[in-house]
Order: C-alpha cells, then structure tokens, then sequence
C-alpha cells in the first residue's frame, strides 16, 4: 500500500520539484505547474495523466482511479485512492507525471543516464583527431589573438582583458550581446565579480587534485549562471572561458559532448569530465614514453596548444563534428 511519504519522497527525488502547501492541500510542482496533488485528508492523489487515456484507465481499474470532478476535466488530470496502490505502481505514475512537465532534455538526463564514457584514446587516435582538426579554416588565429592581446595571461581583473575574453567566446559561437551605448555591461561587471571569488589552479590537468577539480567545478558553475542580459552566459560559455583562463588545466566542452558523456552540463557533471580528462591526459602522457606534455602534443600534431585542448578537440571531432556531418 502507497503511503504519503512514498509520494514525498518520490516526488522529490525528482529534478525541479518543489513542494507546496496550497489552500491546506500538498502539492508538488515544477515552477508554477502542479503535477502532484493530495487531498485535504491525503487519502486521494491527483496526479498528471493525458487526457485522451484516462478513460480507459478509470473503466480498467475503478477501484483505484477516478475521474476528476467536472471544473477540472479540460486538464490532463487525473485522480487515484492512494491507499489502493502498490509502490511500484506510484513509481510509475509520480514518474510519468513529472515527465509531462519536465524539458525533455531534464527528463532524458534523470531517466536514461548517459552510456559509459569511451576508453582513453590512443596516441594515433589523437594524431588523427589532430589532422582533422588543423584541416579547419583559421582554426587556431582567434586564440592566438586573445594571447597576444592579452600577453599571454588573461587578468579579468582587467577591463581589457574581459572585453577581450568576450570577443573571443563571440568568435566561437557564444553569441553573447554586446552593450548598446549608454547601457550597463553586465557581463563585464559579473566577470570581474567572479573573478574576485576564484582562484583557479595553474597545474597541468594530468596533475590536477581533486580539491582543484572541485573549485573549478564550483567556479563553472556559479559561472555558467552569470546574468548576461536576459539570459546567463550558460555551460558552453562558461567552460571556454575557464579553458582560456587555464589552458593548461581545463578541458572544456559544448553542448553535444557534455550531453552525450555526462548526460547534464551541470557543476558536478564538470568535475566528472575534468576527472576524465585527467585519466586520459596520464594515459597518454604513459603511452609517449617520457615526454613532456609540449614535447607530447608537438608530436600529435599540435605544438603549442595544451594537452587539455588536444583532448578536447578530439572530443570535437568524434563527437560534435562528426555528429553533425
């Protein structure tokens, strides 16, 4: 039998969900959406069910399930004798109701849980990648353009170095809004605000420690929500920003290879990917026999850029570049 606490910690156990005490009834909510919601004595729940299929579902099984009253029937409702269900089957039912009020994208990353992360790639692998890489027009002149504006060391505590660092994600495809004339610079103010909060570790990332990848995590995160006009920088900004920052520490991402390695772009998602990212630096720093990393990516193919960035452009190139070819 399905209790109360059953559809309490059911219900938050799931991403977005907030409870409420609304006109002396529980209800469980995603923003301003009520999916879940007991009656006053908490003997009935009403729960999210599409409307076309309830029917079919109260005509099965009466003993357990009702229609809503009459004021509530235009809604995708319907309502269930808590005491008349088993917990498996609440499972069920609290699940596919949030589904109906979740993004997609949030209920694929809590319900189907991204496959294992592939294996470290090989040395010839990474040359491969490389070859690919270096065959893209122009490919590495705005990153040799922030470095040299900015002497090789981006400083946000410098207003010329944050304006530099936007043009830079722009060229990227971050799209962020550059101020009108007159209007306050938001995302110049939060860079030098976060900036003031961070400190950032300057080890290469196949010596980085878990208590770094824990404050870049913390850092990405609080990051990625940075107000930029309407709308926060987001995870893909935030983590080129972080890698021009410690090219030598991070290696970034985007959209297409958080979701399909780590399945959520959040904080701790990040720290699971510098984590992968470290075993693969070691791995092939192992396979090339005592070489230094610069030593290691010259000989990839890649002189002059970090290890952390030969890795995240073979990310790039089997995953994003591929995916989209």
């Amino acid at each position: 039998m399905a209790t109360v606490d059953d559809v309490r910690r059911l219900a938050l156990s799931l991403p977005r969900t907030e409870e409420h005490l609304i006109r002396d009834r529980v209800k469980f909510r995603i923003g301003r959406i009520v999916y879940l919601a007991l009656s006053r004595d908490e003997s009935e729940l009403g729960f999210a069910f599409p409307k076309e299929e309830r029917a079919a579902l109260v005509a099965a099984e009466p003993e357990k399930f009702f229609l809503p009253r009459a004021s509530d029937l235009r809604f995708h409702w319907v309502e269930a004798r808590l005491a008349a269900l088993e917990t498996d089957e609440l499972t069920e039912l609290v699940t596919e109701a949030w589904r109906m009020v979740v993004p997609a994208k949030v209920a694929r990353a809590h319900l189907d849980p991204p496959a294992a992360p592939p294996p470290a790639p090989s040395l010839a692998e990474l040359r491969a990648s490389a070859e690919v890489f270096n065959g893209f027009a122009g490919v590495d002149r705005s990153w040799w353009a922030l470095r040299e504006e900015t002497g090789g060391a981006l400083d946000l505590s410098l207003a010329a170095h944050r304006t530099a660092l936007h043009r830079w994600l722009n060229s990227w495809g971050c799209r962020i809004r550059y101020p009108r004339e007159g209007e306050p610079d938001t995302l110049d103010a939060g860079l030098a605000a976060w900036w003031e909060r961070h400190a950032l570790a300057h080890a290469p990332l196949a010596r980085l420690t878990p208590r770094e990848i824990s404050r870049f995590a913390a850092a990405y995160e609080e990051l990625a929500a940075l107000p930029v006009g309407r709308r926060s920088l987001g995870p893909t900004a935030a983590a080129k920003a972080l890698y021009a920052l410690r090219p030598d520490s991070v290696m970034p991402w985007d959209a297409a290879i958080a979701q399909r390695l780590h399945g959520v772009r959040d904080g701790a998602a990040f720290a699971r990917h510098l984590v992968l990212g470290r075993s693969w630096a070691r791995a092939a720093l192992e396979e090339g026999g005592g070489l230094d990393e610069a030593a290691l990516c010259a000989e990839i193919g890649r002189p002059g850029v970090s290890l952390a960035k030969v890795l995240d452009e073979h990310l790039y190139v089997t995953l994003t570049y591929r995916a989209a070819s």
